[in-house]
C-alpha cells in the first residue's frame, strides 16, 4: 500500500527527557523526491533500535529508509527548549543543523540549539 510522503510526520520524539535520535531520509523505491524525519526515543538503547522500528513502518507504506546520521536531543517541553548534540557510534553524527531546521517546524515555540559536544 502507497503512502504520500508528506502524510508521514516529520517529528516522532519523546516529550521530555535525553534521548537518542536518528536522522532518517525516506523516499520511495527508485524515486528522487525524498523527506528527511527525526525520530528519537530513550526507549532505544542503540541508534539502531530506532532504525529498527522505523525501517519497516516506511516499507509497509512504500517507502526506502536511509540513516543519515544520529545523536542525541535533551527535550524540556516545560521551558519549551531543546539541545540536539553528540552522535552515534554505529551511524556517525547526523547533521545536527538539517535537524534542528525539521525541529523548528514542528515545534515553533520553542529554542532549539544544537552543537558538537558529546554531552
Amino acid at each position: 500500500m502507497d503512502g504520500q510522503l508528506e502524510s508521514v510526520p516529520a517529528v516522532e520524539v519523546d516529550p521530555d527527557g535525553t534521548f537518542k535520535y536518528i536522522l532518517v531520509r525516506v523516499q520511495r523505491a527508485g524515486g528522487a523526491e525524498h523527506r528527511d524525519l527525526v525520530r528519537g526515543t530513550a526507549a532505544a538503547e542503540f541508534h539502531n533500535h530506532i532504525f529498527e522500528k522505523v525501517n519497516p513502518e516506511m516499507e509497509k507504506l512504500g517507502f526506502e529508509c536511509k540513516c543519515l546520521g544520529g545523536g542525541k536531543i535533551d527535550h524540556n517541553s516545560k521551558d519549551k527548549k531543546m539541545r540536539v548534540f553528540g552522535l552515534s557510534t554505529g551511524y556517525g553524527k547526523a547533521d545536527h543543523a538539517v535537524t534542528v531546521e525539521i525541529l523548528k517546524k514542528v515545534y515553533q515555540d520553542y529554542e532549539i540549539t544544537w552543537s558538537d559536544d558529546k554531552k
